[in-house]
């Protein structure tokens, strides 16, 4: 029996403080909020207590923040796409943004088991002046528990109407895509890390934050396949391939944290399930 799950979260300033008011249908959850940095920004979890998705399940999540608040999302482990019979699993989820909001849209992995039918969506909506700070982190199988990706379709969607589009599906059976030199060359983790804006990015600020990414993953062990670019005056990302997920999570915060500073002079102030 398919499971259909629905979230939805707002989040608003009152009295000088970030919150979020949320609502759900099935198995998916807001935990707490949390407020380690103070009032300004709100952290929260969110938790799908089945673990994962088998085909036919949906999970749909959408988050509105207002002008001037600050919303930071992760969750507490992977999302998981398992084996699937028929029907595809879908998590589906839309973020916007009004004038003034910021937003860190930071979950864990995204886990393709061997067999999975799985599409996997993510649309940004951004006014003007609204900034956010998102990543995506996807591995194929688990390697090195002896799980390899040896069947399924992995679909990703990527979407910020009238800016970005991206749409591609994996196979498990495409090997020039899988192992070829210019598709993922045998690594079997690929991952996204972008800043959008919904106005224009200062060429300055722009420039600056290049560079300094730059600076920061040529000392790391995945500098050889990750790049960071611009291709859009809205939009600045950097991407990776790696053998596993754990060297691309490390990589990614640290420049989440070097982007924190650059862009909202804020210190990187990581949400506690991290460290548990």
């Amino acid at each position: 029996m398919a499971w259909l799950a629905t979230l939805e979260m707002d989040y608003a300033v009152s009295h000088g403080k970030s919150v979020v008011h949320h609502r759900h249908d099935g198995p998916l959850r807001v935990l707490r909020s949390l407020y380690p940095e103070g009032a300004a920004v709100c952290h929260n979890v969110l938790v799908h207590p089945p673990g994962g998705l088998v085909g036919g399940d949906t999970l749909d999540i959408r988050a509105h923040v207002q002008a001037g608040a600050h919303a930071l999302v992760t969750t507490p482990g992977a999302t998981r796409f398992y084996r699937a019979e028929g029907a595809a699993a879908v998590q589906q989820t839309r973020l916007a943004l009004d004038a003034g909001a910021r937003m860190e849209w930071l979950p864990l992995e995204t886990i393709a088991y061997s067999g999975c039918e799985a599409h996997n969506r993510l649309r940004l909506e951004l006014a003007p002046g609204a900034e956010m700070i998102g990543w995506d982190l996807t591995a194929l199988g688990l390697p090195n528990a002896g799980l390899p990706f040896l069947a399924g379709r992995y679909t990703q969607h990527l979407e910020i109407p009238g800016i970005w589009l991206e749409h591609g599906t994996l196979a498990a059976d495409d090997t020039l895509l899988m192992d070829g030199a210019l598709g993922l060359a045998g690594q079997r983790c690929f991952a996204s890390l972008f800043f959008v804006a919904g106005s224009p990015i200062a060429r300055e600020r722009r420039e600056t934050a290049l560079e300094r990414t730059r600076a920061l993953i040529e000392a790391h062990p995945l500098a050889a396949r990750c790049g960071v670019t611009s291709p859009h005056e809205q939009v600045i990302v950097l991407r990776a391939l790696a053998p596993v997920v754990e060297p691309a999570m490390q990589l990614w915060q640290q420049v989440w944290r070097l982007w924190r500073a650059h862009f909202w002079d804020l210190p990187a102030v990581a949400p506690r399930i991290w460290s548990m």
